[in-house]
């Protein structure tokens, strides 16, 4: 874990609310990857897809945590302290065949 990031305790176990982009998957649009919020378990695209929906989720909520999902990665990022952090002990299994839009 980093030593970097204040919102570690923050980190909850959730269940991925869709399987996909949550937005894209409404609107038909493209993604690239996937990240996984640890707080409340939105799925939004990365920063480098399009409509950059997983920031777009933090700004609108402030959840700081973030985990790369797309398969799951084992990575964490902190919005807030903008920090990348281990997660390969506790990476969050996908709900099921994840659709590529990219």
């Amino acid at each position: 874990m980093s030593d970097d990031c204040s919102h570690l305790d923050t980190i909850r176990t959730v269940t991925p609310s869709a399987l996909g982009c949550e937005e894209c998957l409404k609107s038909g649009s493209e993604w690239l990857h996937l990240r996984l919020c640890r707080t409340c378990g939105h799925v939004g695209c990365c920063d480098q897809s399009p409509n950059r929906h997983a920031t777009k989720h933090f700004h609108a909520t402030q959840h700081p945590i973030i985990e790369g999902y797309d398969p799951p990665e084992g990575w964490g990022w902190c919005y807030i302290d903008e920090a990348f952090f281990d997660l390969s002990d506790r990476a969050t299994p996908q709900n099921g065949p994840i659709p590529r839009f990219y």
